[in-house]
């Protein structure tokens, strides 16, 4: 189930993002299943992380990302070139209580 933020929680979460170092970066090799249980694994413990995407074309970075939110049911909050900001809360000891 995806949670609908507000806007002023997506710019507490992008402050929040500002200072992080992506976590899992895709390469031109895509999205592989060893990428996605990372990307699955390290999203459920740190809920808001960066993922860089190396895919050449604009297009191609946006679809890497759509799919990694497709699969993890996590929402992009920003977009910078090849950086994503993705967040999905945990279900159970959130450090994201307040959203």
């Amino acid at each position: 189930m995806i949670m609908i933020l507000t806007e002023q929680q997506k710019k507490r979460l992008r402050g929040l993002g500002h200072k992080l170092k992506p976590v899992i970066t895709v390469g031109t090799g895509g999205l592989s299943d060893s990428l996605l249980a990372e990307f699955e694994s390290s999203l459920e413990h740190h809920e808001l992380m960066k993922v860089k995407v190396s895919a050449g074309e604009r297009d191609e970075r946006d679809t890497a990302i759509r799919a990694l939110c497709g699969y993890s049911g996590a929402q992009l909050i920003q977009r910078v070139g090849n950086i994503g900001l993705l967040f999905r809360k945990k279900k159970k000891n959130s450090k994201f209580a307040a959203l």
